[in-house]
């Protein structure tokens, strides 16, 4: 288990594992969340699922999962300000629209 330095954190025994299985539950989450927001179909409002030229997906479902969470709660932060823009912009509020419904698309998959 050397990737995850846990030689570091000075825990043993029954700690340890209760460490492991923590890790085991956040990466099993955040894979269930990107499959989940993958059926879907707003992946496209997390990371680019598919450059020109290149055969495989770019990134796997716990990426996905991992930065649908980040997506959502940075959108959160900025919600004040993404109206105001609205406001000065009304030509782009389909747009915005969109990704508002991606949004509560991604953010039904935290929910279980």
């Amino acid at each position: 288990m050397e990737g995850y330095n846990l030689e570091s954190t000075g825990v043993n025994n029954e700690r340890l594992i209760a460490l492991i299985i923590l890790i085991t539950l956040a990466y099993t989450s955040s894979i269930m969340s990107g499959e989940r927001i993958k059926s879907k179909g707003v992946v496209k409002y997390v990371g680019r699922v598919k450059e020109k030229g290149r055969t495989q997906r770019r990134h796997r479902s716990f990426y996905i999962g991992i930065h649908g969470y980040a997506w959502v709660e940075s959108l959160a932060l900025l919600r004040e300000q993404t109206v105001q823009l609205m406001a000065l912009i009304p030509h782009k509020r389909p747009y915005y629209q969109r990704g508002r419904r991606a949004e509560n698309l991604i953010q039904s998959t935290f929910e279980l």
